[in-house]
């Protein structure tokens, strides 16, 4: 796509439009005021709540350690030293990108000279008839509703979870300690396989097990009906799992209907480029953002639903926006799961056909770090419970290293 250039860098006189009150549209707010950005902004969210971190609800609230009001990062004072205005409980219906004017569901608009796009993602739905009663884990309110029909099972309830990815593993983690049986339902004939390989999710393949968790891979759901007070989850041989209730984790699409008629280019998210922009005076950050990332390999574009991918772009964002210049560190995606009495960390941004070597621990010992590569070329390090071994290999992916090279200097083992 082409390189959009700034019109000017922003002035006091300015009027920033955040669409999407979550973690990367918070985190610009604050990198803005941080980088000295005085003009006005206004940020728009289509929920209640003041801006939250949502990792912390299945890591944290769903297992009983937090209430979900822990998780709030935008406190009253917060939100009054960072100098902006809230639009909450409204959602964005229309982008008017000529006049970077932003229509919202109470037949309002909010008119500015700079729109973020940060409108995030949410959950997938499957469709099944019993659609409406299975519950997801994206939201505050998610979290509350499915604390209220967990109240009304007792304990050892047995409790289905579709998708047996990092979301379905935090849940069904939780669920496991709370005392109910949940039963982890896999499309894939292991978990994570399309997302860290298939040498990586061989290796992981056994900590459910281990953790005394039931998981089924290989599995083709036709239908979730309910029942009185059940479930019926039917699949295509025709046999019937009944459960208590149902957790859905298979994964999440970009929030961007709402662009339809904005003239702006969508293709898996809002098509961006390496300055985060999709005109001179509309950009998008976070996971609703197809940007343009440049990596030892050369530039590619993806989407990538990352916690700290979203507050590395907000920071890349505010300071183009401030001082008309780009951050000139590489941006290294991170994430991590705490799943199954593990925690499993990546950096990078690998290929699931790029192959995996363990260089510390091993599957024996339940902790190693591995490193991955494409063509002799390190692409991205995972680890299993070895987060400093993880932190120490970052050094690797700052510049181009072959494979040869990251094991002779072998980082991971100081």
């Amino acid at each position: 796509m082409a390189r959009h250039v700034l019109l000017t860098t922003l002035t006091s006189k300015d009027h920033v439009v955040v669409v999407g009150a979550g973690l990367a549209g918070w985190r610009l707010v604050e990198a803005l005021r941080r980088d000295g950005f005085a003009g006005a902004i206004t940020l728009i969210g289509d929920e209640l709540h003041a801006p939250y971190d949502r990792p912390p609800l299945s890591k944290n609230v769903l297992v009983g350690k937090w209430g979900p009001e822990r998780t709030t990062l935008a406190t009253p004072e917060h939100i009054e030293r960072s100098d902006v205005t809230l639009r909450l409980g409204v959602a964005a219906t229309q982008l008017d990108v000529a006049n970077t004017t932003v229509h919202l569901s109470d037949d309002t608009a909010v008119e500015g000279t700079f729109v973020v796009v940060a409108t995030g993602s949410r959950a997938r739905h499957l469709g099944y008839s019993a659609d409406p009663l299975l519950h997801t884990i994206r939201s505050r309110d998610d979290l509350v509703a499915l604390e209220v029909a967990l109240s009304g099972l007792g304990k050892g309830s047995a409790i289905a979870v579709i998708g047996g990815g990092f979301i379905g593993a935090e849940a069904a983690t939780a669920l496991r300690t709370r005392g109910f049986e949940p039963i982890v339902l896999e499309v894939a004939s292991r978990p994570l396989l399309g997302a860290l390989g298939a040498e990586v999710s061989f290796w992981l393949e056994g900590l459910a097990t281990e953790a005394g968790v039931e998981l089924r891979t290989s599995q083709r759901i036709v239908d979730v009906k309910f029942a009185e007070d059940s479930f019926a989850v039917s699949f295509d041989d025709d046999v019937d799992l009944v459960v208590r209730a149902v957790v859905v984790g298979a994964g999440a699409v970009p929030n961007v209907e709402w662009l339809a008629t904005s003239g702006l280019e969508i293709d898996n998210g809002v098509v961006v480029d390496e300055s985060l922009l999709a005109t001179d005076r509309v950009a998008a950050i976070g996971d609703v953002a197809s940007f343009s990332w440049r990596n030892v390999f050369g530039t590619e574009r993806v989407r990538i639903e990352h916690w700290q991918v979203a507050n590395d772009h907000a920071a890349h964002l505010a300071h183009v926006l401030v001082t008309g210049e780009e951050l000139s560190s590489p941006m290294i995606p991170y994430f991590w799961s705490d799943q199954y009495g593990k925690k499993i960390q990546m950096l990078g941004h690998p290929r699931g056909s790029d192959h995996a070597q363990i260089v510390s621990g091993s599957v024996a010992q339940g902790k190693w770090t591995a490193l991955y590569s494409r063509d002799g070329v390190l692409s991205g390090v995972v680890s299993l419970s070895q987060p400093r071994a993880l932190m120490l290999t970052k050094v690797l992916l700052e510049e181009r290293t072959t494979l040869e090279d990251a094991l002779h200097r072998a980082p991971w083992s100081e």
